[in-house]
Order: C-alpha cells, then sequence, then structure tokens
C-alpha cells in the first residue's frame, strides 16, 4: 500500500510518548513492505536536523518547519471562536499546501492521522480510507487539568476541553475508523455517541532495553530508594512530584530518615529544583540514560492524578524490573494486574503502606519485580502491539470498502 502517515509531532526521534506510538506504527508499516510518506512539523533547525533518522524507516517524508511565536499567535487568535486552541498551534499553511499537493500527486491507498490535531490537515479528504489513531482522548486531559487550576486560568483550560470534545466527536465522522492506545479511553470515545467505528492497540516497551540489568553491576538497588522518571516541563509530572514531596515524603522520611527520591527529567522548573533542598531529593536534569538511575531505585513511583492513555514510564520501570506504585488514574493505561504486577495508590497512606511493603520485605520486591517485567514482555511487547494495529488498518479499509 502506499501510506500518508500524518503527526502532529515529527515521530522521530522517538524519545517521549507520543513520538514513540507513532514511530512504531510509522517503523511497522514500512517493515511490513509499505510506501510510507511521513508529512509532520518541527519546531528548530536543530529538532529538523534530528528528524532525518527517520529515512531508515520510510519511503519519503516531508518536514515544515513552524515559528513558535507564530503557533502561538495562531493558539491566542483562537480563544474567542469554537476552535480549539490547540489546533492552532499545531497548524501550518505550509505543511497544509504540502499536504495538499502530496494527496493530488500521488495515489494512496490509506491515511493514518495521529492525533485530533494532525487530523485537521486530512479531514475534508473523501474517497481514501482513513484511520485517526486518537491515542489518548485530549480534551478529556484539558478538562482533568482545569480541576487543578486556579481561577481564570481553569476556565480557559475548561473552554479549551469543551472545544476540543465538540472537535474530536466532529472528526469520528469524517475518519472510517477511529483508534486509542487504551479501552478505557476506547469507552471514552464510545461515550460520545457518535457511531464510529473504533477499537485500540496498546503501547509497547522495548524490553530488550529497558532490562534489569546484571547482578553485582547497577542492578543492586538502593534498599531506601524511589524514583520517579518524567519529562518535569510537563504540567501533570510537574504535579504529582510536588504533591509527593508535599503530602507522602515527609512522613515516609518520619519512617524511613536514609529514604530517597531521585527526580529523572528534562527541564525541570524552578520550583522542582528547588526540591534539591529538601533532605534525600534529587532532581537530575536532563540525563543520557534513564536506565542506571531506576536500577538503582528500589521501587519507582507514578502518582499522577491528570493521566490519560499510557504512561511509557510505567511500562518502561516495569521492563527493568523495578516494582511500580501508581496512582488509579495512571494504571488504567497498563495491561496488568493491580496487585500481582502493579501496586496502585490514591491517598498518601496508601503509598506509604505500600512503599513500607517494598522496603520491609525484599522477597515482596524481587516477587513485584519478576511479575511485572513478564507482565511487560506477555502483554505490551510492540509485536503484539503491531498485529492489533494491523487489524485495525484491514478494518478501515473493509469499512470504507463497503460505503
Amino acid at each position: 500500500m502506499d501510506v500518508l502517515f500524518l503527526s502532529h509531532r515529527f515521530p522521530y526521534p522517538p524519545t517521549r510518548g507520543d513520538k514513540i506510538r507513532s514511530f512504531n506504527m510509522v517503523r511497522h508499516l514500512h517493515q511490513a513492505g509499505h510506501r510510507v510518506t511521513v508529512a509532520s512539523l518541527t519546531r528548530s533547525k536543530e529538532e529538523a536536523e534530528s528528524c532525518h533518522g527517520i529515512r531508515d524507516y520510510c519511503h519519503d517524508y516531508v518536514l515544515c518547519e513552524v515559528n513558535a511565536p507564530l503557533q502561538v499567535a495562531r493558539m491566542a487568535a483562537r480563544l474567542l471562536t469554537f476552535e480549539p486552541s490547540s489546533m492552532g498551534f499545531f497548524y501550518s499553511r505550509h505543511l497544509q499546501r504540502k499536504v495538499n499537493h502530496l494527496l493530488a500527486s500521488r495515489n494512496f491507498d490509506l491515511i493514518i492521522a495521529f492525533s485530533s490535531t494532525a487530523a485537521q490537515y486530512v479531514s475534508r479528504v473523501k474517497d481514501i480510507p482513513k484511520l485517526l489513531d486518537f491515542c489518548d482522548m485530549d480534551s478529556q486531559k484539558w478538562l482533568a487539568f482545569a480541576k487543578f487550576k486556579q481561577w481564570p486560568v481553569s476556565l480557559g483550560y475548561r473552554l479549551e476541553g469543551i472545544k476540543l470534545e465538540r472537535q474530536e466527536k466532529a472528526l469520528c465522522h469524517q475518519f472510517n475508523l477511529c483508534t486509542c492506545a487504551t479501552d478505557f479511553e476506547v469507552a471514552t470515545l464510545q461515550s460520545y455517541g457518535t457511531g464510529v467505528a473504533c477499537g485500540f492497540f496498546p503501547n509497547g516497551v522495548d524490553f530488550e532495553f529497558f532490562t534489569p540489568g546484571d547482578k553485582g553491576d547497577e542492578a543492586d538497588y538502593v534498599r531506601r530508594s524511589i524514583s520517579f522518571v518524567g519529562r518535569m516541563d510537563y504540567y501533570p509530572n510537574e504535579e504529582a512530584v510536588l504533591a509527593f514531596c508535599r503530602d507522602i515524603l515527609p512522613a515516609l522520611r518520619i519512617k524511613y530518615p536514609d529514604v530517597t527520591l531521585s527526580v529523572i527529567g528534562a527541564a525541570p522548573p524552578g520550583n522542582i529544583t528547588a526540591l534539591n533542598r529538601m533532605p534525600g531529593v534529587m532532581v537530575t536534569g536532563t540525563v543520557d540514560d534513564i536506565r542506571p538511575y531506576v536500577r538503582k531505585s528500589a521501587l519507582m513511583v507514578a502518582p499522577l492524578e491528570i493521566a490519560r492513555g499510557t504512561q511509557n514510564k510505567i511500562l518502561e520501570g516495569m521492563a527493568m524490573g523495578v516494582p511500580v506504585i501508581s496512582s488509579r488514574t495512571s494504571a488504567r493505561g497498563v495491561d496488568a494486574v493491580v496487585g500481582d504486577h502493579i501496586l496502585v495508590a490514591t491517598t498518601a497512606d496508601e503509598y506509604i503502606t505500600h512503599i513500607s511493603r517494598i522496603f520491609d520485605d525484599e522477597a515482596e520486591r524481587d516477587r513485584l519485580a519478576a511479575a511485572g517485567r513478564a507482565r511487560m514482555i506477555s502483554h505490551h511487547n510492540w509485536p503484539r502491539a503491531m498485529a492489533l494495529f494491523t487489524q485495525s488498518i484491514e478494518r478501515c479499509r473493509a469499512i470504507a470498502a463497503a460505503t
């Protein structure tokens, strides 16, 4: 097949959650023998240079560099309209012209749009089977943000969520099949009542890269140590770490004076770097490789209360054989059995109970470590995920042929 693949962020290098998923989709299509043309945005010349590695995984690609202030202006221009501001932030007239030219000059057999903001470039295209991978229902994330923000900022987030949900419903009718990364996101999509055909395929994890390591080397963990992984300029991660350090860590320190917390992730804002002043807390900023830091920890926490889809940090931690204690919200995106493969908590007391359980019982830690990795290998491997992706493509083309 000749496939046009559109993404709101260029799917290479696969260094963040959405890029990991889109890259694996592109690579799978290429390895299956399809001619894939990727079209997406970059935000700097430096970013554009790093994107060229995609040439080994596709037939062709289109890069359009956008200017950040202009994109912010396009976003702001939509504040008083019915159109979501996020659609403006990821819109480029230049990319639209290039997409239009591709569609006029090539006979594509399939169009795949990764995310609602990429879908706008091909929403009006007809007579070509089209699959929209929402991945996550972004509107619900904006609505969740509103609950954590102060007035009047909360109002802005809520309005964006309402507008984006309306846009998501409209997009459903313009594609033959819509997919998500988890079954609970599909349930959200179905609750819209659009009648759209939908399905899901999960995110995977590279369990040959994210390994427990060799005993006697970096795999020897520090007994009273906790890790958190995530980009720290992302508000849900920032809020989660601040809440953990405010509500959980002080009480935990009374019980375990030697407890440590490593916050591992790029671009920490000032309020996060300030946590270095707390006893036992280390904010690393950007690191070349997260694996040595995570492997040294007795456990990983993922206490995000604003979370949609799958948190790749959880998959990676479990694949490295590190027990994970997650919020119930974050755990929804992981195909694992609570108590058997992953622990979940809602209150500070629940987090402290689970952390104490791992700190005090080395055998229990070993059990969770082994069970978590085994679950990643069996349920979150990329071949399994891409087989489900292939089924979605076949279903999309069948629906298009029947209409």
